[in-house]
């Protein structure tokens, strides 16, 4: 039987180049990149080459790039030392950021009394800027906002450039999750008021356990992590050069391909709507995930016209015919409370109904589409 991978939202394929690169690297550069000899000064070079190769990608400095294991860390690393050591009263965000930001900031306002502001969101999951904006003049305290780029689970998109200049029209700080666009669309942080962004290898067929954060030059933040020097004192720990070299290969593919990629998807995508229309007519498009103008070309959240009963069984019935998606995030994966980005928008009575998340790479074909539509009609219509 094969396989079809539809998750591409919770993690993505390593892709054989990567793969290939990394393998090269720990066979040949494994010395530490804080020694001095010959070895360490090999993977040292490695290193920074990639910080290089990452900063050019965003048209920044590599002096504002760091290396962290991925967007949790990354995230938490901004929103603590923001609050820590740079005298931030008041985080505004939403409710349907990622637990790597909902938690923290939960954490930060039992630990350190701030304030939390959470935006209203429309029935798609977007946010009225104009509120943004009332909310960044009440008041004199120290602000920071946090909202991600494109949500992982109903892919609605931001508009970081608006953002960004109602953020510095107001002085207040900007950092925003951006691991589930990084790779997919071109990010040059010359152009926006952005004091910090997050990558994360995996969601672009990179390695797991390595991605990186940008601080805004202007935008010191101090450590999370007591040990060394390592990051120029911003990470301590032991580089993992050959995942940081796979990174880099990753992101350089992803930005060579990324029109082609981006094209392929967008079909993927398309031909699963007009096929989910055309054979499950009562489905419904969660957040106006059908309309690309308004949301992200790399998922799908749909609500299916299933009783809460029969829907025990739908996650199990995709997984023997070897079909991989998701009802949300994969770090809430276990959870009995359900989505809580989909709690935030939909109705009582569609939160009674199964939804799904199908997110897609460059790996994903048409026909692998099709199948999928074919096994939830089958499914749907079965006693």
């Amino acid at each position: 039987m094969d396989k079809i991978y539809f998750d591409n939202a919770a993690t993505t394929e390593i892709d054989p180049l990567v793969l290939s690169s990394i393998n090269v690297v720990m066979k040949e550069n494994y010395g530490n990149p804080s020694s001095t000899h010959s070895f360490g000064r090999s993977s040292r070079a490695l290193v920074e080459k990639a910080r290089k190769k990452v900063a050019e990608k965003f048209n920044v400095s590599s002096r504002e790039i760091f290396f962290t294991s991925g967007g949790t860390e990354s995230d938490n690393m901004v929103l603590i030392s923001a609050v820590r050591d740079l005298n931030v009263q008041t985080i505004v965000t939403t409710k349907i950021e990622h637990h790597a930001v909902l938690n923290v900031v939960k954490y930060l306002e039992k630990i350190y009394s701030i304030k939390i502001i959470y935006l209203k969101l429309n029935k798609d999951g977007c946010i009225n800027y104009n509120d943004l904006e009332k909310v960044l003049s009440s008041n004199n305290s120290k602000k920071l906002v946090s909202l991600m780029h494109v949500n992982n689970e109903i892919g609605t998109v931001l508009d970081i450039q608006k953002v960004g200049d109602i953020c510095k029209k107001y002085k207040s700080l900007f950092h925003s999750d951006t691991v589930q666009s990084i790779g997919r669309y071109r990010i040059d942080l010359s152009s926006l008021n952005i004091d910090f962004i997050v990558g994360s290898a995996h969601k672009f067929h990179g390695p797991k356990g390595i991605g990186f954060l940008y601080v805004n030059k202007n935008s010191n933040i101090d450590s999370i992590i007591i040990g060394g020097k390592q990051e120029r004192g911003l990470r301590a720990g032991t580089e993992s050069v050959h995942n940081i070299c796979g990174l880099e290969t990753a992101l350089n593919l992803a930005y060579q391909n990324l029109e082609k990629d981006k094209n392929h998807i967008k079909r993927l995508k398309n031909h699963f709507i007009s096929e989910l229309k055309l054979k499950i007519p009562a489905i419904k498009f969660n957040a106006n995930c059908d309309d690309l103008k308004s949301n992200t070309y790399t998922l799908l959240n749909v609500c299916l016209p299933i009783s809460k009963e029969k829907s025990v069984l739908l996650e199990f019935n995709l997984d023997i015919k070897g079909i991989a998606c998701s009802r949300g995030s994969a770090c809430q994966s276990g959870s009995l409370k359900g989505s809580h980005v989909l709690n935030e928008i939909l109705n009582d009575s569609d939160l009674e109904k199964p939804s799904i998340r199908f997110s897609f790479s460059k790996f994903n074909t048409i026909n692998e589409v099709d199948q999928v539509v074919d096994s939830l009609k089958s499914f749907i219509e079965s006693n």
